[in-house]
């Protein structure tokens, strides 16, 4: 989870996986739209590949990206059990807080 989490903490990697979501890209495809060289795409590639979040196939000299959803739905089902606790602890609260107040006020 570390990984995921530290891989997803940068909004140029995140976007590149917003960018795979939609196909699968070449690194060379990931690093246009940021204006980067390739060795600096390459970079945060690896971060998401090491993170489990992309996989990266080679075909001659070009690296092709693609998406791996279930690591990113491991992350989504992680912070699904606390965004119940959450909810839980926020309606409390609201309960709380509310019941405080006459219903005059």
């Amino acid at each position: 989870m570390d990984r995921i989490f530290h891989a997803l903490s940068d909004g140029t990697r995140r976007e590149m996986l917003k960018l795979m979501a939609e196909r699968e890209r070449t690194v060379s495809e990931l690093a246009e739209p940021f204006a980067m060289s390739l060795a600096a795409a390459s970079k945060h590639v690896k971060v998401l590949e090491h993170a489990g979040l992309l996989h990266r196939t080679v075909q001659g000299r070009t690296h092709h990206c693609r998406l791996e959803s279930d690591t990113m739905a491991q992350a989504m089902k992680w912070l699904k059990f606390y965004e119940r606790i959450w909810t839980a602890s926020f309606d409390a609260l609201e309960r709380e807080l509310m019941g405080g107040l006459s219903e005059d006020e």
